[in-house]
């Protein structure tokens, strides 16, 4: 098969199922360098771990030896005199039509949130609203150094003109840290809000734990919403 067949027929095989950090791997090998594991990872670290995935080392080498077996990367040890050998990757033809047809064509999934402020203020009657708003404060102060790195980082990704995406959304970062700093800082006198409500809570038992003045009444809660959500279906 000549090459040009060869990439016809990758790029009409659409794209393997692999895991969303597969994808990540393959699109850092996409700016036109071999990288050594270790490399991928202090990029990662840079760029899409301000949004997406911060590896580490371990992971990445596992997508790594996941997609050399796939034909998507291959790699070679090149040694330097007197210094040890690196295993440099690089991306195959078949490799750049498969993360090429992933990014077009893969559904647009809702973003996974696990937001552990929000789990711990979720479960807010455990404490004190002061408590829970130092907390609160911590969260803004960490959102806080994470805009202005993510900043930092952007503010420097002008070196190469390839690097414009990847500069965008370094910004998209920006802004999304200055969000969560906007939405903690209303969520301080949410806090208040919610204590008060709280306060009216008719029977507590021995551990100091709301006894429910309706058992289970969140069921019909539930069953509301999901005939709601299938009406508008």
């Amino acid at each position: 098969m000549s090459e040009t067949e060869s990439a016809a027929a990758a790029a009409e095989d659409g794209y393997p199922s692999l895991p969303a950090t597969s994808w990540a791997v393959l699109g850092m090998l996409t700016l036109g360098e071999g990288l050594t594991g270790y490399d991928l990872k202090k990029w990662a670290d840079w760029s899409i771990g301000f949004f997406y995935w911060s590896p580490s080392i371990s992971q990445i080498y596992a997508e790594l030896k996941r997609l050399e077996k796939a034909g998507l990367v291959e790699s070679e040890l090149v040694s330097e005199p007197g210094e040890r050998g690196r295993r440099v990757y690089r991306i195959t033809e078949r490799g750049t039509w498969a993360v090429r047809n992933w990014s077009r064509d893969a559904p647009v999934e809702q973003p996974v949130l696990k937001h552990g402020l929000m789990l711990r203020l979720w479960m807010g009657h455990l404490n004190e609203p002061e408590q829970l708003k130092a907390l609160v404060r911590s969260h803004i102060e960490n959102m806080e150094s994470m805009r202005e790195r993510a900043k930092l980082h952007g503010n420097h990704a002008t070196r190469e003109p390839s690097w414009a995406f990847s500069k965008m959304s370094l910004i998209w970062a920006e802004r999304y840290f200055q969000a969560e700093v906007d939405l903690a800082r209303g969520i301080l006198d949410d806090i208040d809000a919610a204590a008060e409500e709280y306060s009216h809570v008719r029977a507590l038992d021995e551990m100091g734990n709301p006894i429910p003045e309706v058992t289970g009444s969140w069921r019909d809660v539930e069953d509301f919403v999901e005939g709601l959500e299938h009406r508008e279906d």
